[in-house]
């Protein structure tokens, strides 16, 4: 009911404005029918197109004002702000029905732009196209005076974007040819100002001076985005705009040939990058288009790179060098590709670059595709890279692990080149430490990076020292937080601590003798597993005191994900010792988490799931892991602090201590894991008048039950032991201090599975068959464990039938 008023409400309002929005267009278009639109008029359309923009449901405006807009818009009369008003009012409206704007016959660059801006908002394919057939005929002919094509590339570059193949053969190779003019042969002389026209201005016009160098040198190499002038030519800003489109247009057309494209293809085609070899220039010979401006394009990033070690006057100059390196080098790769001639000239080149900045934690970012570009490219210019990957693994994640930006685009980095990493080196592997870095210290923008990246860093090299890693996850984190707060801390606070004394915080065990080791193994860059301390349990009580950081508590929220993920991709890998291995830790590192609550049971869980998996995949570890397995299993703590692991733990002994897993087991084994696991069930169901109340789950008890009349169906001198057990649990259920514990649902499962399988034990060739069955028939091993409730519940009908039914 109230929804169906809330939506009454919502559509009274709605009507209410748009009643509104008739009655203010309608002032709007008198104003434009005027002799003259001025400020009212411009006033008028500025709100108009605010209250159509900032509608989160479409805006219908009336079919004859949509007219007017367009007839406004097209007028040589018009303003240039009101044509600027009317463009931007009709593109908000898209896609709509009433648009009959053309752009076959504008001459005029500037009324194109604004055209082609509304036509390509409305999605249309063939739009699209026809906008880029007429902006290439413009631009292939000599424009009027007064007319430029700096209007006309912002809406190629839309194009492009938006229909790759929508341009023929004949008028890629037209563009190709002005975008090669306008990189290499802008004017180096600055632009001059426009007269003011003031009582003051000088009839005389001075001799531009040159453009500069961003340190302030005068320009002796020709014009490219970072030289420096007051006032900028045309042809100069043509310049800045060719730039800033080259990458997609050489990945759109640079390097294949293209079939020629009727006005109305389509868009989606193949847009990969064809490695080519072009025939030699020779003197005289001049390039194909498309060659030509690959090679300007070249000659144009190199300059650049030059002019992106410069030092700028201004800072703002320094952020732009930087991101024009990152983009030039990034272009550079590019034309490698698709011309491998370029490659041994861009080698040297960059790794000249590379020894140039990779000592400035500044020009971290730029650092990513000059790798990219050695990743790409080292095998054919047959080098050896591994310097340049392991100076960016190393350094790169333990300097700047705190900055997100470079963070995201990092791992992006690492994840887009996985394969090829691990392909062709090992140091990316072995700086598994350092990336998980960014994931501690930026966990939630990072997580899904993580989950595509983490198979690629496991192998059975890696994957015990991730393992651990993965587990102390929240813990580097907060070392991480100590790390940044020690090098902030001022000089004279910087004094080495007392070896003798204890640290009282965690700043001071920063730098302490007892706690070093452990921080620097924690931090560490590379896989080290021969530098492992004895134990990090010190250093997690430690830092115990930033569990409740809200940067620490989200880190740890993340790894129960990357646990189970961690399990999965090991278990398609692992062998027999690795299996054992994982084991052994699994239940070791239970007693050494970080103290996190919530983390710590979550942990638990994915354990647990997966210690089961373990065991399916190599039941023998039961037997070869006997004592390991005894001392975790005979603790009764462990089934209070840790009853997933602990079930899980009980359920695989029950499944798989047999003869059938493994010829080693002995009836002495099988008595001794009985005796253990029936002290633990005794301890947890025992009613003394002192005794505690209970405090393990249901499912714990009902897991043991079962395991121990597993193993007494294996060794049937234990029947008359579970069996005398087992009777007694309508004792304990019915006890008020269990009755006031537990659910009346769980009890009766408890009582119900224990009188099932007394009287499964009452049959005990049935319960031997049952419970061990034919190890060479794993899918009838199967079928019989699935159905262990059914038989369970078949020998308990048999053996008490129903009143009043017949005896079978």
């Amino acid at each position: 009911m109230f929804t169906a008023a809330a939506e009454s409400f919502l559509r009274q309002a709605r009507e209410i404005q748009e009643e509104e929005l008739r009655r203010f267009t309608a002032r709007v278009s008198a104003l434009l029918q005027g002799p003259e639109a001025g400020p009212e008029a411009v006033d008028g359309l500025q709100r108009l197109h605010l209250t159509v923009a900032a509608t989160k449901y479409p805006r219908k405006l009336d079919g004859k004002f949509v007219e007017q807009l367009q007839t406004v818009l097209c007028s040589p009369k018009s303003p240039e702000q009101i044509q600027v008003l009317c463009a931007a009012i009709l593109r908000e409206m898209s896609p709509c029905n009433d648009l009959v704007l053309s752009c076959d016959e504008i001459q005029d660059t500037k009324l194109l732009s604004l055209v082609s801006s509304v036509l390509l908002a409305q999605g249309n394919k063939g739009e699209v196209a026809a906008v880029g057939q007429r902006v290439v005929q413009v631009l292939e002919r000599r424009l009027p005076e007064g007319q430029s094509a700096r209007f006309l590339l912002p809406v190629l570059a839309n194009v492009i974007s938006l229909s790759p193949g929508s341009l023929t053969e004949e008028q890629t190779n037209v563009v190709s040819k002005k975008l090669a003019d306008w990189l290499r042969y802008a004017s180096i002389q600055q632009g001059m100002a426009q007269p003011s026209g003031g009582f003051f201005s000088s009839p005389r016009s001075k001799q531009p001076a040159p453009v500069t160098e961003v340190d302030g040198a005068v320009a002796t190499d020709f014009f490219t985005v970072l030289s420096v002038a007051q006032h900028y030519t045309q042809d100069q800003w043509l310049n800045v705009q060719t730039f800033s489109m080259l990458r997609n247009w050489l990945l759109c057309y640079g390097g294949k040939e293209l079939d020629t494209l009727n006005p109305g293809a389509t868009a989606g085609g193949d847009r990969s990058v064809t490695p080519m070899v072009p025939a030699p220039a020779t003197p005289g010979r001049l390039l194909p288009p498309r060659e030509r401006l690959r090679d300007k394009a070249f000659e144009y990033c190199q300059r650049l790179v030059e002019q992106s070690t410069r030092r700028p006057l201004k800072k703002d100059d320094g952020d732009l060098q930087k991101a024009c390196l990152i983009e030039a080098v990034t272009i550079m790769d590019i034309i490698c590709k698709q011309d491998s001639s370029y490659v041994c000239r861009a080698v040297s080149f960059l790794k000249i670059l590379h020894s140039r900045i990779c000592g400035d934690a500044t020009y971290a970012r730029a650092l990513l595709p000059i790798a990219q570009f050695f990743l790409n490219h080292s095998k054919l210019a047959a080098m050896d890279s591994d310097a340049i990957y392991k100076h960016l693994f190393s350094d790169i994640p333990a300097q700047l692990f705190h900055n997100p930006s470079l963070a995201f685009e990092f791992v992006q980095f690492c994840k887009d080149n996985s394969q090829l990493f691990t392909d062709s080196s090992s140091i990316f592997r072995q700086s598994f430490p350092n990336l998980f870095k960014f994931l501690a210290w930026n966990s939630p923008s990072l997580i899904s990076e993580f989950v595509d990246l983490l198979p690629f860093l496991l192998d059975p090299g890696t994957a015990i020292e991730i393992f651990h890693l993965l587990l102390d996850l929240p813990c580097l984190t907060a070392a991480l937080d100590i790390q940044l707060r020690a090098a902030a801390l001022p000089a004279s606070e910087k004094a080495g601590p007392d070896p003798a004394g204890k640290p009282a915080t965690c700043l001071e065990a920063f730098h302490h003798p007892l706690y070093r080791s452990m921080f620097q193994y924690l931090l560490r860059s590379r896989s080290a597993p021969e530098d492992a301390p004895d134990s990090l349990v010190p250093l997690r009580q430690l830092l115990g005191s930033l569990a409740g950081s809200p940067r620490v508590v989200q880190c740890a929220e993340t790894v129960p994900v990357l646990l189970e993920l961690f399990f999965r991709v090991v278990a398609e890998f692992a062998d027999g010792s690795l299996i054992n291995q994982l084991v052994v830790l699994l239940l070791q590192r239970s007693d050494q988490l970080y103290e996190i609550p919530a983390f710590k049971e979550d942990v638990y869980r994915v354990l647990g799931s997966n210690l089961a998996m373990l065991c399916g995949l190599r039941p023998a570890l039961v037997v070869e892991l006997s004592t390991e397995i005894l001392e975790f299993s005979g603790a009764v703590s462990n089934i209070q602090s840790k009853e997933a692991i602990f079930t899980h733990m009980a359920w695989a002994v029950g499944e798989f201590l047999s003869v059938s897993h493994d010829k080693r087991c002995t009836v002495e084994q099988i008595t001794r894991f009985f005796e253990t696991l029936e002290a633990v069930l005794f301890e947890i169901t025992q009613l003394r008048p002192q005794a505690s109340t209970p405090s393990c789950a249901p499912r714990a008890i009902s897991v043991l039950m079962a395991t121990l009349t597993k193993l007494a169906a294996r060794s049937q001198d234990l029947i008359p032991r579970v069996s005398m057990f087992l009777s007694k649990m309508r004792t304990f259920v019915q006890s008020p201090a269990v009755t006031s514990v537990y659910c009346e649902e769980d009890l009766e499962e408890i009582l119900i599975r224990a009188t099932e399988l007394m009287n499964l034990l009452k049959m005990p060739s049935v319960a031997q068959f049952v419970f061990t069955p034919p190890v060479a028939s794993t899918q009838f091993q199967k079928e019989v464990n699935d159905s262990l409730p059914l038989a369970l519940r078949m020998v308990t009908q048999l053996l008490e039938p129903a009143p009043g039914s017949m005896p079978v």
